[in-house]
């Protein structure tokens, strides 16, 4: 094996091994006082109308951070980004988690009530992850064309891994489908940095997978927006201009379609995708 590729696969087993441990050391800190009632401010009710808690969507962000500070492999510029990415979008969806209200859904229905002069904290947390997303691509990017290009989709991927944490453990195995390639290939080609990114978070999504598919925890929209952003940082910065524009291409698509059809419908008519969406998971209540 060559040496660039064994120290990527060993940055790579780094940043997941820190990731995971984090995680969970995390949401053992978060949830140990927490009551099983619908009194908290991080509980909420899930699909089944059963109490759960968001506080896996901080223990991710928690997670992820302290594997991106401490992994080794990570340039300077590129370690900040990804604090930046995460932490960012994480901290913005923690808000709309706490203080989110339902007047007002989807990207198209906050951005129709900021139009009105509606401030709904969607808008808040969609202006946010723009900015961080921005700020983030700012460090890893050449050029304002290829920053806007870079932050239109971190933030994006971050919106849209949001929209599949509608049932148990989705959001966390649709992120690992989508970073594990890229992890791969980074292995693959030599590139330590890049495999040591894309390592970050996959460790910490995958140790909280069980907790989300018990129906005990779930991401909410800190976790879930902090996974897709810093999957999104790690796909602009590995791939190359055709591979970005598409990934922004289906970014859009996937958005634009959420705000037509339900994802949650589609899955359960596709014998393949319902299959693995079931994967871990309770079976669902008979009508």
């Amino acid at each position: 094996m060559p040496a660039s590729r064994a120290r990527g696969l060993l940055y790579a087993l780094a940043g997941a091994a820190i990731g995971a441990a984090a995680a969970r050391a995390a949401y053992a800190a978060f949830t140990r006082n927490r009551t099983d009632d619908l009194s908290g401010r991080w509980t909420r009710k899930n699909h089944r109308g059963e109490p759960i808690t968001l506080l896996e969507g901080p223990a991710f962000v928690a997670g992820a951070s302290a594997a991106a500070a401490l992994t080794p492999g990570l340039p300077g510029r590129l370690r900040l980004a990804t604090l930046v990415a995460g932490v960012g979008s994480g901290t913005l969806g923690a808000y709309d988690d706490l203080y989110g209200t339902t007047s007002s859904k989807g990207f198209k229905g906050h951005l129709t009530a900021l139009a009105r002069g509606e401030v709904t904290s969607g808008a808040v947390k969609i202006l946010g992850i723009g900015a961080t997303g921005l700020g983030a691509a700012a460090l890893v990017s050449q050029g304002p064309v290829e920053t806007l290009v870079n932050g239109v989709t971190i933030a994006g991927a971050a919106n849209l891994a949001n929209l599949f944490d509608l049932r148990p453990g989705r959001a966390v195995k649709v992120g690992l489908l989508a970073g594990a390639p890229l992890l791969a290939a980074s292995v693959f080609r030599g590139s330590p940095a890049a495999a040591a990114l894309a390592a970050v978070p996959l460790g910490a999504a995958a140790a909280l997978l069980p907790e989300d598919l018990g129906e005990r925890a779930m991401l909410g929209d800190a976790g879930a927006n902090s996974l897709g952003a810093l999957l999104g940082l790690a796909a602009v910065t590995q791939l190359g201009r055709p591979g970005r524009y598409a990934v922004l291409g289906t970014v859009v698509a996937l958005t634009a379609a959420a705000e037509k059809i339900s994802f949650t419908k589609v899955i359960a008519g596709n014998r393949v995708l319902n299959r693995l969406d079931m994967l871990g998971r309770r079976p669902v209540d008979p009508v």
